[in-house]
């Protein structure tokens, strides 16, 4: 299984961004997270997950007689190149965008489900806006998001942050 098609699945993405904070977890601790999968589906893609180095064991311990590992996630591994994308037919994209939009609401439902959930104080934004941009323009515009986001995405779990989903998407209408 090559990663585009490893990393093209609901459950396994939803791993992905639990482990994208830099904190190892147990599967257990990620099956707390992600409540709504069943710890037989979730052993099994972390499994998967871990078998193709996308994730990588930071520690076992023994616990109750069995061996309990923590994962953490393999940035490096958890991307799909620019090669991969390029060579990918357009029947991959529509499946890649699928998958992203039908993890996205898993992951926004799971957020409306957790106690204290307050889309309004925790700055909640889900609009969508048209714009007219040149070829030119279009990637200063990705040049410009990638300058304020690359930054912000190496930071690690520390108090007073919380994880949030960023999920930029952008296609032409026409």
């Amino acid at each position: 299984m090559d990663d585009l098609e490893l990393l093209v699945h609901p459950v396994r993405l939803r791993v992905v961004h639990a482990l994208s904070g830099g904190r190892p977890l147990t599967t257990t601790e990620l099956a707390a997270r992600i409540h709504d999968v069943s710890k037989a589906t979730l052993y099994r893609h972390v499994g998967l997950l871990a078998e193709a180095g996308i994730l990588e064991v930071a520690e076992e311990q023994r616990v109750r007689g069995a061996v309990e590992r923590s994962y953490r996630l393999r940035r490096d591994r958890a991307v799909v190149d620019a090669d991969a994308a390029a060579s990918a037919t357009l029947d991959d994209h529509r499946k890649v965008f699928a998958t992203a939009m039908t993890t996205l609401i898993a992951e926004f439902t799971a957020y409306l489900g957790r106690p204290g959930a307050n889309p309004v104080e925790d700055l909640v934004g889900y609009r969508q806006h048209s714009v007219w941009l040149s070829h030119e323009e279009l990637a200063e515009l990705i040049t410009d998001l990638r300058e304020v986001l690359l930054p912000r995405l190496r930071n690690e779990p520390a108090p007073g942050r919380r994880q949030h989903l960023l999920s930029p998407i952008l296609f032409p209408l026409e």
